[in-house]
């Protein structure tokens, strides 16, 4: 088997499965067997367990034997960020104070028993900074996952794992977890497709201790693969308090709909009114703005008028980081990541107030997007002000902040509004050379205009190319660093 079928989408594998000139199995095991090599060199996967994935393999191929697949994700892998709930698999959420004999699960999180009902391969679990608290990938536990694009860079986090074992093509899918930015950040830093889809619309269980601001959400390498797994994941649980009515699927508007945006209304705002760009970042995301415009989209500038909230985003981040830690016993929160007990210190004099401030605050954000979603379909930014820094670091070299949402300007108000926002490659940045994204966001459960939108702007800019580029550049890393630390 050859490295294209690294590159392969869901939608080709299961072409190719239906047709025959590919099975399950075959497509599982070449992938387990390329695994352990390129994970010694990006620290990726955090749970590999051939057994189960093999079984779920062959299982799909005796569907397709039989002409009864179960979805179009049948016999497609995927990996889970180990923040999910993953049956017969621990969930140890990148931290030392769990234990992998406690913490085997009996139940799944409801987008992975989604994905076990559609016939998906579970390929492993990913890594994730400690209860996925930052914006880059490193923990206690599984230390630094990096960026297959260059492995001296952060791959983004804190779905770190998922991008960074897409852009090295260990599977096409991947399910990640988005409180701040967690899909849309490594997603844009490793050349890959996230979405954040609308809150509620992609279940949770149990609750995150972020709910007001947690989502889950598809990590992919194409739009419409992005599309389609959306679709299998979302719908109704009355476990999750944020759930809404299962949506009608958008997948196959998302195809019809791809090839043209004329009669589409976009908003651009280069800096939110508050974020500085690198020179790249800012010719990459005009020049895709000018590629929705030849597709036929009306597009104007605009002034959002917004302050930095990051003042309110912290409130609600830090309340529940720090609702995850003080539970902890004082021999277990020696365990815990310094820098995030020096980020609770740093953010822990909140009082209710602040907390109701906050509220208020979300509320009038979304009620201001609601009203710009009147006149425009979806608003533009960058998905990141620069490209990845360097690999075991929180914020970039000469930040003037220690915290991880200083450089992430563009994604955490989004999770304050509760709106789809997905980030897409716009191209790269050059010596050294690393992707940057656009970020397109949408009215409230109007998923489908923004991955129609995506979608188009994908084909129009062949951007689904960065894959192969990523897979071609073979990366290396110092010998002193193989460890993963």
């Amino acid at each position: 088997m050859q490295d294209s079928v690294r590159t392969m989408s869901a939608s080709e594998l299961g072409d190719a499965y239906r047709s025959g000139l590919l099975s399950p199995v075959d497509v599982a095991a070449e992938l387990l067997d390329t695994i352990p090599q390129v994970n010694a060199e990006i620290n990726a996967f955090c749970l590999v367990d051939p057994d189960t994935t093999m079984a779920a393999a062959r299982a799909s191929a005796d569907r397709y034997a039989a002409s009864t697949p179960l979805s179009p994700l049948d016999g497609v892998p995927v990996s889970i960020k180990d923040l999910l709930l993953t049956e017969g698999w621990p969930t140890l959420r990148g931290s030392l104070t769990l234990s992998p004999d406690t913490q085997r699960s009996d139940v799944d999180a409801p987008a992975v028993a989604r994905l076990r009902e559609a016939g998906a391969v579970p390929l492993g679990k990913v890594t994730t900074p400690e209860f996925g608290w930052k914006g880059v990938t490193d923990s206690p536990r599984t230390g630094i996952t990096r960026n297959p694009w260059s492995t001296d860079r952060t791959s983004g986090g804190s779905s770190g794992g998922s991008a960074a074992a897409l852009a090295a093509g260990l599977g096409p899918l991947s399910v990640g977890t988005d409180g701040g930015g967690s899909i849309r950040i490594p997603a844009a830093f490793c050349g890959v497709v996230g979405l954040k889809p609308t809150l509620g619309r992609v279940p949770m269980y149990p609750p995150s201790p972020f709910a007001p601001v947690a989502h889950v959400g598809p990590m992919t390498r194409s739009v419409v693969d992005c599309a389609l797994l959306l679709d299998v994941i979302s719908g109704f649980d009355s476990r999750d308090w944020s759930a809404g009515p299962t949506p009608q699927p958008v997948a196959p508007e998302i195809i019809a709909g791809a090839r043209g945006l004329d009669g589409v209304r976009v908003a651009y705002s280069p800096d939110l009114g508050y974020g500085v760009n690198d020179a790249a970042v800012q010719s990459n995301t005009e020049a895709a703005v000018g590629v929705l415009r030849d597709l036929g989209a009306t597009v104007d500038e605009v002034d959002i008028g917004w302050d930095d909230p990051v003042w309110a985003y912290h409130t609600v981040w830090f309340a529940g980081a720090a609702a995850v830690v003080e539970g902890l016993d004082p021999a277990l929160r020696e365990l815990v990541d310094p820098k995030l007990l020096a980020a609770l210190e740093r953010h822990h004099d909140f009082s209710a107030a602040d907390y109701v401030d906050a509220t208020a605050l979300r509320m009038a954000m979304g009620t201001q997007m609601g009203a710009l979603h009147d006149d425009y379909d979806v608003l533009v930014t960058p998905s990141m002000p620069s490209v990845a820094f360097e690999a075991g670091e929180d914020v970039p070299a000469g930040s003037s902040s220690q915290d991880w949402t200083s450089w992430t300007p563009y994604s955490y108000p989004f999770n304050l509004t509760g709106q789809p926002a997905i980030t897409v490659p716009s191209g790269c940045a050059q010596n050294p050379l690393l992707p940057t994204g656009i970020q397109i966001v949408g009215a409230r459960h109007d998923d489908a205009t923004v991955l129609r939108v995506a979608a188009a702007y994908e084909s129009a800019a062949n951007v689904g190319a960065l894959a192969e580029v990523a897979l071609q550049r073979k990366p290396q890393i110092p010998n002193e660093s193989r460890d993963g630390s």
